[in-house]
């Protein structure tokens, strides 16, 4: 008899406990009462239990009634994921998608990205890896991940296709207690030269790429970020993190920033960008995560500038008339505690 059970009496049974009330739930289904009805009286009949006590005058769920809810519901939600994957595969849609992205890259957009996937996409299973960056370019070329996220190559492999995605603001720090930190100007090449400098690494056997600049023929090579932020803080060196990373150290004091002599005047930033082969380019999943991220980025960039223009809209009218005062009472001040 259980195996006569049918999807449809499943989904009767789940609409009349919503709906609370057969009437209701036939009105839901577009069927008459009678008809769901007797479709839970046969449900009841095969299962070997009652699922609504009948006795009031709204059907009330047994204790057994409430057990089973659970159950039906499982097996309603599975069959509709079944459903949605066989749909996605008909048109296209991969089954997995594979992430791989670069250490560098700030994870905020990428949890975003990846909370509004789980929306959109509920048939894909995603594997998201956080790599260094010359291990995320050979997962895209092994084809162990359709997309990537990294620093812009500059000499792109063959086959290879890229999308800019944001820049990521880099920070030179070293701990308060470096001899570095009491630097208050930009501090000279032979300065910085007799310093240890710590360099992030790869561990891939991808030959190696032009690495983050080298101010110092005195490095320690560390595959691991984390580890490199530990040994900022414990005053080893001095190196660069991404401006995210240490943002909360900035601030606390745990860090400090110090800049060089032959910083560009725009600072040191690292142009992040999606890429894949063009021989198996990403489908429609990965298509809309790339553009997710462009979008993600985008609002940033409007957050970013929306407080900044009424910082200056605002002080605009304010400048010519404020700000002079401002000065000449400064200065009757300092005459009035001189005299």
């Amino acid at each position: 008899m259980l195996d006569g059970v049918s999807l449809d009496q499943l989904r009767t049974f789940i609409a009349a406990a919503d709906e609370g009330s057969f009437s209701a739930a036939g009105r839901h289904l577009r069927r008459a009462q009678s008809v769901v009805s007797q479709t839970l009286a046969n449900l009841e009949g095969q299962l070997g239990v009652k699922l609504f006590d009948r006795s009031a005058r709204l059907p009330l769920l047994t204790d057994q009634g409430r057990a089973l809810l659970v159950d039906a519901r499982a097996v309603a939600g599975d069959i509709d994921l079944f459903k949605a994957r066989a749909r996605g595969l008909a048109r296209g849609l991969e089954p997995e998608l594979g992430v791989v992205a670069d250490v560098m890259f700030p994870i905020a957009p990428i949890t975003a990205a990846v909370a509004a996937f789980q929306e959109k996409f509920p048939a894909t299973a995603l594997r998201l890896y956080v790599e260094g960056r010359r291990t995320v370019v050979q997962q895209v070329l092994d084809r162990r991940s359709p997309v990537g996220i990294v620093a812009s190559l500059s000499l792109a492999p063959p086959l290879i296709a890229s999308e800019r995605l944001q820049t990521v603001r880099m920070a030179m720090v070293v701990s308060p207690q470096h001899p570095l930190a009491i630097h208050g100007a930009p501090i000279p090449t032979t300065v910085l030269a007799e310093h240890l400098q710590l360099v992030h690494t790869d561990r891939s056997d991808l030959p190696p790429g032009r690495e983050f600049v080298h101010l110092s023929p005195r490095t320690w090579l560390l595959a691991h970020l984390g580890a490199k932020l530990a040994f900022l803080r414990a005053g080893f060196g001095f190196g660069f993190m991404p401006l995210h990373v240490v943002e909360a150290d900035l601030a606390s004091g745990e860090l400090v920033q110090i800049s060089a002599e032959e910083t560009p005047p725009e600072g040191h930033v690292i142009t992040m960008s999606a890429f894949y082969r063009t021989d198996s380019p990403a489908g429609p999943a990965g298509r809309w995560f790339i553009d997710r991220l462009k979008q993600e980025d985008a609002q940033r960039l409007k957050q970013q500038a929306s407080p900044t223009a009424a910082v200056i809209a605002e002080a605009a009218p304010r400048s010519a008339a404020v700000f002079p005062r401002h000065r000449v009472l400064e200065g009757r001040s300092k005459e009035m505690r001189n005299a």
